[in-house]
């Protein structure tokens, strides 16, 4: 009993020091609850809207943009998925061993990288490269550099490069319609961005998405008029003329008389839309839509269609040109020869200025109005292009002699190469005027009747003598078929009057002549050298479209057998 009463003095420090850590074991259990209850009960709420703000987040998905098409289905524009690099310049500034690293692979200077990185480091995101290509995205992917992220965009490709640029036209960085086509059907091509909820750790990565939000609902194609096959035909025949003639610009367009639908469309100088690196602003320009310019020669049809129709001239009414001037007030109108007594079939084959020029001044001012505009000049042709020009005819009242006179041939008035295309199109379809498009027509148009048929017949009848060996443009021959059409070769105005040097070499024909489908205009601009007329600069280059476009359409031939034999005297023949 004496031993267990001398030990109890030495058990209380122990028992003192369990009491305490059980206190402080209870104290800290006390602490993590309470803690416990204030984080996931009193600041529940508040703490899941804070790890929200920093780490769930709305992102856009991308919409693929419309495919672009011809109108037998060849691409000529569409999207591919690309990977465009960004940077939080406030987390990558606190990583700059990262830089250099980065820098190689995008092809930077690491001077340049660290500048951008600093001029943006109050800012949350910057683009360090847009669109690269997957290997580079691999790369930098793998680099795993603080608050550098990858994006999904879309890359605008045009297989058919610069055969098809002006009327295709491009997008820019950020998928948006800039020219052309693209710029014109920017709302129908371009599709709608989709979004989702997702999750980015501390370095900005998406580590989980959490919902589709909407989803991305990619643009609708467009399928247009041009025919990829003639197109690339016209193209070329330009090119190598506009080189051949040391030219200074030159356009094209062929038309379907059928249906108003423009099958190719093209201009020199062109572009490369897949590389735009030493693109020139003036390159961009569809010169054969926005582009207007005095028409000469080619208006001089539609004199003749006033006249038969006035009731006053029959096509073998004859005119007297002698002695191949003619004085109309202070001026003088001269033909190039004195081509005596013609017929209006004559007119056009020799091309008179005199000719015509009396025939106008004979008629009502109203009268050689009336045709020009019921046949599409001084309007815009409809066809929705970007920067589509209308051209310039004055009103009648405004009219002076003088004026009345050139307007026949082709002086005091401007028109675009679609406008002349659309024009002749209407002596093609028998008098017949169709709306044109760049879109393919399922169904071809009703039209409105602006001509009488027999009147169109008429002069198309009479523009197969132009050429003929006789006439101004025998190099427009094509073999099997029989071709109608008129030259022009027009100076050009300068400050004070019109150039003696400077010319636009024109011809606008169509074939078959006997049941049109197709018209082509052919302008070339400023040909140097000594040969600038329509007949031997423009004219074989619709030679060179038209019969291979013919055959391509498997147009029959309509020219009776043997008339094919003058045809290779013809070609070689001098200037007209």
């Amino acid at each position: 009993m004496s031993r267990n009463r001398e030990r109890r003095p030495t058990d209380a420090p122990g028992r003192w020091r369990a009491a305490l850590l059980q206190g402080l074991f209870l104290l800290a259990f006390l602490v993590l609850l309470a803690r416990a209850v204030d984080l996931q009960v009193l600041r529940h709420d508040f703490l899941v809207r804070q790890a929200s703000a920093r780490h769930l987040r709305t992102v856009e998905i991308p919409a693929h943009r419309g495919t672009i098409r011809d109108r037998h289905g060849e691409t000529l524009a569409l999207s591919t998925p690309m990977a465009t690099v960004w940077a939080n310049p406030k987390v990558l500034l606190q990583a700059p061993e990262y830089w250099p690293a980065l820098a190689r692979i995008l092809g930077e200077r690491e001077r340049k990288l660290a500048r951008r990185i600093r001029a943006y480091a109050d800012r949350e995101f910057v683009y360090l490269r847009r669109q690269v290509p997957p290997d580079v995205a691999q790369r930098v992917h793998a680099l795993r550099a603080p608050g550098v992220g990858l994006a999904r965009e879309y890359h605008r490709y045009y297989p058919a490069g610069e055969v098809a640029a002006h009327v295709v036209g491009f997008t820019d960085v950020d998928d948006v319609g800039r020219e052309g086509m693209e710029l014109a059907y920017d709302r129908w091509l371009r599709g709608t961005p989709g979004k989702k909820r997702v999750v980015r750790d501390g370095r900005h990565r998406i580590v989980d998405e959490l919902e589709l939000i909407r989803a991305p609902r990619p643009g609708r194609d467009l399928v247009l008029s041009i025919d990829l096959r003639i197109q690339y035909l016209a193209y070329r025949a330009l090119k190598a003329a506009v080189r051949r003639h040391r030219a200074r610009a030159g356009s094209a367009v062929v038309l379907d008389v059928r249906t108003g639908e423009v099958l190719a469309m093209v201009n020199q100088p062109s572009w490369n839309p897949n590389d735009r690196r030493h693109l020139r602003r003036a390159a961009l320009r569809n010169r054969a839509v926005t582009d207007v310019f005095e028409p000469g020669s080619t208006m001089k049809p539609f004199a003749i269609a006033a006249a038969l129709l006035s009731g006053r001239y029959r096509p073998d009414s004859r005119i007297d040109t002698r002695p191949g001037w003619l004085r109309v007030g202070r001026y003088t109108i001269h033909d190039v020869h004195d081509y005596g007594v013609l017929d209006l079939t004559g007119i056009l084959r020799k091309s008179s200025n005199v000719g015509v020029s009396k025939i106008a001044l004979s008629l009502p001012r109203e009268s050689l109005w009336g045709v020009l505009q019921k046949v599409g000049f001084g309007q815009a042709p409809g066809l929705g292009f970007p920067g589509e020009a209308a051209g310039f005819l004055s009103p009648p009242a405004h009219w002076h002699r003088v004026e009345q006179a050139t307007l026949a041939f082709g002086y005091g008035l401007s028109v675009s190469a679609l406008q002349l295309a659309r024009a002749y199109a209407v002596l093609a379809h028998d008098g017949r005027l169709l709306p044109v498009s760049l879109v393919r027509r399922a169904y071809p148009p009703e039209g409105t009747q602006v001509l009488p048929a027999a009147v169109a017949r008429q002069v198309r009848h009479m523009l197969e003598a132009v050429v003929s060996p006789e006439g101004t443009a025998p190099r427009a021959r094509i073999a099997g078929y029989r071709v109608a059409g008129k030259t022009g070769t027009v100076r050009k105005a300068v400050a004070g009057g019109y150039a003696e040097d400077r010319y636009l070499a024109l011809f606008v024909g169509m074939a078959p002549a006997s049941r049109p489908r197709l018209v082509c205009v052919v302008a070339i601009d400023e040909p140097g050298g000594e040969t600038y007329y329509g007949g031997t600069v423009a004219a074989p280059v619709f030679q060179r479209i038209l019969s291979g476009a013919l055959r391509l359409l498997n147009v029959p031939p309509d020219a009776p057998r043997g008339t094919d034999a003058p045809l290779q005297a013809a070609m070689a023949g001098g200037p007209a």
